[in-house]
């Protein structure tokens, strides 16, 4: 199995269908999980937060909902993907060559004891999900520029992963490719 995740910010750059596309031809014979960033429903969640003062649960709660919406709308771009509410549904999956989006359950969330903080964004969770699944590969697309050689964390530091993604996949089993949306080609994984 391969996990993408898929920035919020492909939504506003206008590359989100470009990317699904990507996936769909790079991947085609393969089970793959989508992994959705929250994008402007995450925005917002920020912005009312700061505005309203209210706890990082509520916030946390909010952003699962903000990755619930981006679920949908990629499920609307391409009706022939499935949405998955839980880790459960993925791991049930039998089709070797399905594409499945992931719509973030909280029960999941909770019962593993991930924190509620901005710390973890879908970027984490993305590798949390992963190591679940027990996937070969975890490939995170940005719409950010990324040199090359720079290393996890340095992507931290610089903001192009979540805080706590270093953390997250320090003893990961997967193979991890952190990529801009103009890398060409995409990342072949071990399966390919």
């Amino acid at each position: 199995m391969i996990v993408v995740k898929l920035g919020g910010s492909l939504e506003q750059s206008g590359e989100l269908l470009d990317c699904l596309q990507q996936i769909e031809q790079h991947y085609q014979n393969h089970f793959v999980a989508i992994v959705p960033g929250g994008g402007a429903f995450a925005d917002q969640v920020r912005a009312a937060q700061i505005r309203w003062q209210f706890d990082d649960r509520i916030a946390h709660v909010m952003a699962l909902l903000a990755m619930q919406q981006m679920a949908l709308l990629i499920n609307g771009l391409k009706n022939q993907f499935s949405i998955a509410g839980s880790v459960a549904d993925i791991k049930a999956q039998n089709n070797p060559s399905q594409i499945m989006v992931w719509s973030p359950d909280i029960n999941d969330l909770d019962a593993a004891g991930i924190s509620a903080s901005w710390d973890i964004t879908s970027d984490s969770l993305a590798a949390w999900l992963a190591g679940e699944v027990s996937a070969s590969d975890l490939i995170l697309v940005k719409s950010a520029v990324i040199a090359p050689d720079w290393n996890v964390p340095e992507l931290a530091e610089k903001g192009i992963v979540d805080k706590a993604f270093c953390e997250t996949v320090q003893n990961a089993a997967f193979n991890i490719h952190i990529i801009n949306t103009q890398t060409i080609p995409w990342p072949k994984t071990h399966l390919i």
